[in-house]
């Protein structure tokens, strides 16, 4: 019998935010709203509509993850009470991911550096250096803060580069 793990993921770390359910490598359902509202008025709304939508029980969850930051700290605050309040209710584990690692792996199996760029305001960026070895993502450079004039000379323009700092940062 083939084991499978079925994950709920929380993203409220940004100005979007999102919830998803994924079985193993498969995507089963996702919400994602970018709208003028707070994240405590919509992360729960979308997690019963995706539920509801996929059919989901709940205690079918083997476990929460959360988009740990960086990013907006009410945000941050937000996802985190949503994932251990479900955590608690249902006895599941909740998995950290730091918010800046996860954007780079959306460029899972690209064969160069890859650089995102999130907006941490007042001209700064959060930031980091990834790679990638097939489906093995390597961090080259931990996440953290940097001002986004030396992040964008050190990126030197030829790397892949994405997140919402990225517009900022050429400005």
């Amino acid at each position: 019998m083939e084991l499978t793990m079925k994950i709920l993921g929380l993203d409220s770390s940004g100005l979007v935010a999102s919830v998803a359910i994924v079985c193993d490598d498969n995507m089963l359902g996702e919400y994602t709203v970018n709208y003028k509202k707070t994240h405590s008025q919509t992360l729960l709304p979308m997690l019963d509509e995706v539920a509801k939508m996929i059919e989901l029980d709940l205690n079918s969850i083997d476990a929460i993850a959360i988009a740990g930051g960086p990013g907006s700290f009410t945000g941050l605050r937000i996802g985190s009470a949503t994932a251990k309040g479900l955590g608690l209710a249902l006895n599941k584990p909740i998995i950290n991911v730091p918010t800046v690692d996860a954007l780079a792996y959306n460029l899972v199996g690209h064969a160069g550096l890859v650089c995102p760029l999130m907006d941490a305001r007042r001209n700064q960026t959060y930031t980091g250096l990834y790679s990638f070895d097939g489906n093995e993502m390597e961090v080259l450079k931990e996440q953290k803060r940097a001002w986004v004039l030396s992040a964008w000379q050190v990126i030197v323009k030829r790397y892949p580069k994405l997140g919402e700092g990225t517009v900022r940062s050429r400005n």
